[in-house]
């Protein structure tokens, strides 16, 4: 049970695209995972609120509220909060230089790594072409990916019955298309780029909801996915080891059910 589960102690949290106000937002699952990952800082990378989607339908169930109450009570207690928005809550970066109870709003931020290592911290959507522009056909592609989203949940309900483990239909159907592949390695390069621009060894980021981690051109590049689909998110330790982790089932919430692949890099 919940009540249970011991609380994991790190150093700073990334959390990403977690799309509150839609339908697809896992926030149950980023709820539980908040509850036994304690930080003493916390980086909100960006489309933590979907403002697209709160303009032309709003939703906004218990749990979304939930989530931004018990991210709000670690503010209180003494975690530092630093939040980078997104295109999806674009509406934030008016603010961008300011701090509301305790949370830092930045349009991008370096953050230095317990062992010495300087990190980018941006959400990247200025590198989608798309976004930058023709946002009308982001919007489309983003009603599209809504689709993708709410047949992934009767998928998901049809595999259950039949005992079968959590498959994504969106992200397979992401996976498969050579456009959206070849998007994503150019995001991805172009991300690195800015991260040698910046002299950075680092770079985290979001926006793609494709959880990852690599080293292309000298530069780690990590991304923290998403709570949508992969209910991911990059956890720094006390060590500076930097580790890319699944929430894997919320409904048991217990530790051994949050999957972690190593994504340590030592510092040069």
């Amino acid at each position: 049970m919940l009540d249970k589960t011991p609380t994991k102690h790190v150093r700073t949290l990334f959390i990403s695209d977690v799309h509150l106000g839609t339908r697809g937002s896992q926030a149950e699952a980023l709820l539980d995972f908040i509850r036994v990952y304690e930080a003493d800082t916390i980086y909100l990378v960006g489309d933590i609120i979907d403002g697209w989607r709160l303009r032309s339908v709003w939703h906004w169930p218990q749990a979304h509220n939930d989530v931004v109450q018990k991210i709000l009570r670690k503010v209180r207690k003494g975690t530092r909060l630093v939040y980078v928005p997104g295109n999806h809550d674009e509406f934030l970066r008016d603010y961008a230089g300011s701090t509301f109870g305790g949370i830092e709003i930045v349009e991008e931020a370096i953050h230095m790594t317990a062992d010495g290592r300087r990190m980018l911290v941006l959400h990247g959507d200025k590198f989608d072409t798309i976004v930058r522009n023709a946002r009308w056909l982001a919007l489309l592609g983003d009603g599209a990916y809504d689709f993708a989203i709410w047949l992934n949940r009767w998928i998901a309900r049809a595999r259950r019955a039949f005992g079968l483990p959590y498959w994504s239909f969106s992200a397979w159907s992401k996976q498969k298309v050579k456009r959206a592949v070849s998007f994503i390695s150019a995001f991805e390069q172009a991300v690195v780029v800015e991260a040698q621009r910046q002299k950075a060894e680092i770079v985290i980021c979001g926006h793609i909801h494709k959880p990852g981690s690599c080293c292309m051109d000298g530069i780690h590049y990590l991304n923290t996915g998403d709570w949508v689909e992969s209910n991911s998110a990059v956890v720094e330790h006390w060590d500076g080891r930097l580790e890319l982790v699944y929430w894997t089932d919320s409904s048991e919430a217990v530790l051994r059910n949050v999957s972690a692949q190593p994504v340590f890099m030592p510092a040069t």
